[in-house]
């Protein structure tokens, strides 16, 4: 209501004062056009001198326009009047007036290619028309006319008429990044005209090196932005950071819009079909997104209807990808070797070695065998990978369109894995009347995965990752061990291919968006647009649980144990929006050197989500997957968990004011007011303010001199405040899921609370945001850069508040505050700008500090656990006061235990008064054992205990960025882009549980505890030695200690330098020249050749540095625990436009 009233007043207030009302008797010309001047906002430009002004004359005028008013006034005279931009009016002698004469021409690219819908203005005026579907243009202008020819993407000229009445103009690409425009709250802007901190990423640089996935596509090209691809399996998690994150417990990804729309996730669009991808990172950006902006926001944009002829493009490219590193682990012999030496140390018991490896005596036996390498075999697969695109757009004047098809298939190197998507894009523009035009779009995506991957974020137990099983799997069939179905607790390892097929999965996903909206363009100066629009989410994923898994070995009841299990779940997402929007723009009714203008709306969001799962027991042992999920209504035990999330719903209104004075002294201002069912009605609005301010120095007078070198030099300053309501829908009131309700399928059921204790004073999270900015362009824009600084701090932190002893888990609370601050550098280097051979570079850096402010009075500190060992290994993470968010907790390691650290061997080994005693954490100790740092001496006799827990590790980077090359020579192309990290720890879980028999016997290791690398007790006659002088001797060359020990240690000799520099991407192309490719009836065409993951540069020993896989909360990131290896790949494809 507040925007129709709105509008309708702007209307008469706009239509008023271009309507003109007054009644004169022989009144001079001169006075009667100062009359008009007071009653609009017209100014008039004429020489006092000049003939006729002085004229007395009697008009009188209702209601009249402008050009009526003139007709009027200069009647009977030798005067004429012409009307420019910004309401002059120019008032000269007739006889100045040069002949009209009608001028036609056409507008091409530099390849010859038509333009279409380029605007030509005769300098000066008003006067303008477009180039149509064939690049064709006509208008009547003065034989000395200048037109000017401008078109979005290409360089602004002004061609002299000089007479002529034919013209063919060629426009170049534009070569400066200030002209670009990018997507904004609602809105566009030029670069140029930037007042917060926003990052672009065009159509062109995601062609120049095609990806499968949008996040791809900005993975290191962004300064302050950190994408981490969490593993190698198809549709693998990307965790994206804006600028650090403020939450502790909550979800920090940043807010996806996609044509408007706000998105929980991108990964189903299809990168062929973008435009562009921007990316908010201030405050002053993000605040007209309100309660969602908090953590940044990507805005990606698809591509749209174009006007002219119809355009057809096709992308495909396709190829093979193999593991991109493996592990060595012991050979046969040493295998072998380890587990008779283990089963002395375990109470000199080799009966379990004797009847799988036979007598020690024939040990060397092993030397020979030819180890199975299951590394090979499960990730050894050759995969291949299929993308294609194909595009139509086109339309005229009233009507365009543009309609897409994108599919990827990707059979993955896991064997029984991979991954298929299908999209479709259709976008339509119609103009109803003049000022009545009509959007509609519709995006449908289905992705289908399968496979159960190395490991999943909701395991039911960590006992059944896939990963474990392929590397420390014994090496080779062994009796009564490998070839049995079962296990026992002392080995708990399966056949790696078994594995993999009972730890399997289906997904498929469909998601379906339908926008709409209506835009009216009540006067020249005034735009109304609302948008009506449905995003569904539909996830079905069947998880197949066979008998060798964990799951049905311990959690059905006892009838159904061992006996294979499929849980099926259901996610239904269904979510409506409706946004109204009024854009202002004031520049008519203001002198040329001021701009203004006003964005209002309101938005209205309504979600609702309803989750299914059924969960089935007691199928045949002998069921596969595929039978599983077929069978389901055979006898069993069967259970549904039915639970329904409360409908969320969100409204708010919002406004952005923008004004520039002569585009040197810019000034923005947004709010919004965002209400959200979350949180009581005390708490339910939250209000986000924003400021920012820029500043052109380089268009001061005092810059003059450095115009020759300086082509743009602007100072930005923000202030702004978003929200976060990143928490589930009814933790207000007391929560209650459906398990065996009324009668389903069937079954009898009962409702029960959920695990979460409801806190009606929750109120809304909020991130404080500091930005100072330098953008500055040299050398007529052949360098271009940014300079940021920020401080975040977020406010009322909403946490995971672990409530024992309640019959709850957890309550969500608000509690302290965090901060990132941090500096961001970007640099564009046009280094060669040449007819046939380009050269750019573009390279970008950030440095991000997370600090932990206060947990408030009551809450000392809050613990993480990333869970991959059970209960070996407890709270691993911590995040305090002083801190930053992810930092890992554990001992430290002090090397291993020497001879000299014992008394002398007496029947048992006992240390000497004074040394440190590790044997609580690592159980009975002797020379080679583990050894570990008091850092609380004097405390207990110096033993080892849980207070000498430190921090022992940092998952944040100090800072990260990336770089890239590229160039064109003649019509070769080529470009190399690298990302990195540095200074980030890695917690290598998978180190720890590949290098330490625990309580298991008859597992492999990895090299790094081979013989001769680690302590041994075992001589050469298969006895173990407890001679002081001859332990010294065996071990004078060995570095590690012995694998032997009671439990899983998480020490800082697993946390490792995670610092890495990758070439993710190299390039190489080749264009037709466009007069071979034109006879075939093409508009372009493309090959090229691209390989993925290169290159790695890292100190790091695990499979790849760039991981992350206990990722439920951001409590606990850069843990390496089972992940799925990543790829190395390599493509070819083709580009064609018709």
């Amino acid at each position: 209501m507040l925007i129709i009233i709105f509008t309708v007043s702007v209307s008469a207030a706009g239509f008023s004062q271009n309507k003109i009302n007054l009644e004169v008797k022989k009144s001079a010309i001169s006075n009667v056009i100062r009359q008009i001047e007071g009653q609009t906002s017209y100014r008039f430009l004429y020489n006092e001198n000049l003939e006729g002004i002085r004229n007395k004359v009697s008009v009188t005028l209702s209601d009249a326009t402008i050009d009526a008013a003139m007709e009027e006034l200069l009647r009977g005279t030798n005067l004429s009047y012409q009307a420019l931009e910004n309401q002059l009016i120019v008032i000269k002698d007739k006889k100045e007036a040069l002949a009209d004469i009608v001028i036609t021409g056409k507008v091409v690219d530099v390849k010859g290619e038509e333009l279409i819908g380029v605007s030509v203005k005769i300098k000066g005026t008003a006067k303008g028309v477009s180039t149509d579907a064939a690049g064709s243009f006509k208008l009547t202008a003065s034989e000395n006319a200048v037109l000017v020819f401008t078109y979005v993407g290409f360089e602004t000229i002004e061609v002299p008429v000089q007479g002529r009445k034919t013209l063919k103009v060629t426009l170049k690409a534009s070569t400066s990044q200030l002209d670009e425009v990018v997507v904004i709250g609602y809105g566009t802007v030029k670069k140029k005209d930037l007042t917060g901190a926003v990052a672009s990423v065009s159509s062109e640089t995601i062609a120049a090196a095609p990806v499968s996935s949008a996040l791809e596509a900005i993975s290191g090209r962004v300064s302050g932005v950190q994408i981490t691809t969490t593993e190698g399996s198809p549709d693998a998690e990307m965790v994206v950071r804006v600028r650090g994150g403020g939450s502790i417990t909550g979800d920090n990804s940043p807010l996806y819009i996609v044509d408007g729309f706000p998105l929980n996730s991108i990964s189903d669009i299809a990168p062929a079909d973008i435009e562009s991808i921007d990316i908010l990172k201030d405050a002053s950006s993000t605040a007209i997104y309100g309660s969602r902006g908090a953590n940044g926001v990507v805005v990606i944009t698809t591509k749209s209807s174009k006007n002219g002829k119809t355009n057809i493009s096709y992308n495909v490219f396709t190829g093979v990808r193999n593991q991109a590193k493996k592990l060595d682990v012991l050979s046969p012999f040493d295998y072998v070797t380890w587990q008779y030496e283990r089963s002395l140390l375990d109470n000199n018991n080799t009966d379990d070695y004797t009847k799988y490896f036979g007598n020690y005596q024939d040990i060397d036996l092993y030397r020979n065998v030819v180890p199975n390498d299951w590394q090979d075999i499960i990730f050894g697969r050759t995969g291949t990978t299929f993308n294609q695109n194909l595009n139509i757009n086109g339309g005229g004047e009233k009507t365009k369109y543009a309609l897409s098809h994108s599919y990827v298939k990707d059979k993955a190197i896991m064997q029984l894995s991979g991954f298929e998507r299908q999209n479709l894009n259709f976008k339509l523009n119609h103009k109803l009347f003049d000022k009545l035009t009509l959007d509609f779009g519709v995006r449908y995506a289905n992705t289908k995965t399968n496979g159960g991957g190395a490991n999943e974020q909701n395991e039911k137990s960590s006992a059944d990752s896939r990963l474990k099983n392929a590397m420390i799997y014994p090496p080779f069939p062994v009796s009564g061990l490998t070839t049995s179905t079962e296990t026992n607790d002392d080995f708990n390892l399966y056949n790696p291919l078994i594995s993999i097929s009972d730890n399997d999965q289906y997904v498929d996903r469909k998601t379906y968006n339908l926008n709409g909206a209506v835009n009216y363009q009540v006067i020249p100066a005034l735009r109304l647009r609302s948008e009506v629009g449905y995003d569904g989410y539909r996830n079905d994923q069947d998880r197949f649980y066979g008998t060798t898994t964990y799951y049905v070995r311990n959690a059905p009841g006892a009838t159904f144990q061992n006996r294979p299990a499929v849980i099926f779940t259901n996610t239904n997402r269904n979510s409506f929006r409706n946004t109204n929007t009024l854009n202002f723009d004031f520049k008519k009714y203001l002198n040329k050197n001021h701009s203004l203008t006003l964005l209002l709306g309101e938005e209205y969001i309504r979600t609702e989500e309803i989750v299914l799962t059924n969960t089935v027991h007691g199928y045949p042992s002998t069921f596969d997957f595929d039978q599983a999920r077929k069978l389901t209504t055979l006898e069993g035990e069967k259970f549904i968990n039915n639970f329904y999330s409360p409908k969320e719903t969100l409204f708010s209104l919002f406004g952005r004011l923008n004004y520039d004075y002569k585009g040197k002294y810019l000034f923005a201002a947004t709010f919004r007011a965002d209400g959200s069912s979350k949180f009581s009605d005390g708490n339910r609005w939250g209000y986000f303010p924003s400021f920012s301010g820029a500043w052109r120095i380089s268009d001061e007078e005092f810059m003059e001199d450095t115009k020759s070198w300086l082509s743009d030099l602007k100072l930005r300053a923000s202030y702004g405040e978003a929200g976060n309501n990143r928490i589930p829908s009814g933790v207000i009131v007391q929560p209650f899921i459906s398990q065996n309700t009324s009668w389903v399928n069937g079954f009898s059921s009962y409702w029960s609370p959920l695990k979460i204790m409801a806190n009606p004073d929750l109120k809304w999270e909020t991130t404080v945001t500091q930005n100072l900015g330098l953008d500055f362009s040299l050398f007529k824009t052949k360098i271009n850069g940014t300079i940021e600084a920020y401080l975040n701090k977020t406010n009322d932190l909403l946490i995971e508040y672990p409530v024992a002893g309640t019959g709850y888990d957890i309550q969500y609370r608000n509690l302290g505050q965090t901060q990132n601050k941090g500096l961001e550098f970007s640099l564009n280097w046009s280094a060669v700008r040449k007819k046939n051979f380009d050269l750019t570079v573009n390279a970008n850096m950030a440095f991000n500090r997370n600090k932990v402010n206060t947990l408030g009075d009551v809450v000392r500190y809050v613990a993480g656990y990333s869970g991959w060992a059970s209960s070996e290994i407890g709270a691993d993470y911590i995040a305090k006061p002083g801190g930053p968010v992810g930092r890992i907790q554990g001992y430290q390691v002090d090397g291993r235990y020497e001879v000299s650290d014992f008394e002398p061997y007496n029947g048992s080994w006992k240390l000497k008064p004074g040394v440190v005693d590790a044997s609580p954490i690592v159980g009975n100790l002797r020379p080679g054992s583990m050894k570990l740092k008091d850092i609380t001496p004097g405390n207990d006799n110096s033993k080892i205990t849980s207070d000498d827990i430190s921090i022992i590790g940092n998952t944040n980077p100090r800072h990260t960025g990336g770089f890239s090359v590229t160039s064109r020579i003649f019509n070769f192309d080529v470009g190399a882009y690298f990302n990195y990290s540095y200074g980030n720890d890695i917690y290598n879980a998978n180190k720890i549980e590949y290098t330490s028999t625990s309580k298991y016997s008859s597992r492999n290791m990895i090299s790094i505890m081979e013989s001769g690398n680690r302590w041994t007790n075992l001589r050469d006659d298969g006895t173990i030695s407890n001679d002081a002088a001859e332990l010294e001797a065996m071990n004078a060359n060995t570095t590690m200690w012995s694998p032997f020990m009671k439990s899983y240690v998480l020490t800082d000799w697993a946390v490792e330098d995670g610092s890495f520099l990758r070439l993710s991407t190299l390039t190489v192309g080749y264009t037709l020249p466009f007069s071979l490719s034109s006879k075939l009836r093409m508009k372009s065409l493309r090959v090229y050749a691209s390989g993925y993951n290169l290159w790695l540069l890292t100190n790091y020993s695990g499979f790849d540095p760039e991981v992350s896989t206990r990722r439920k909360t951001p409590l606990t990131p850069g843990v390496d625990y089972s992940a799925y290896p990543k790829s190395r790949s390599f493509v070819f494809g083709l580009n064609v436009n018709f």
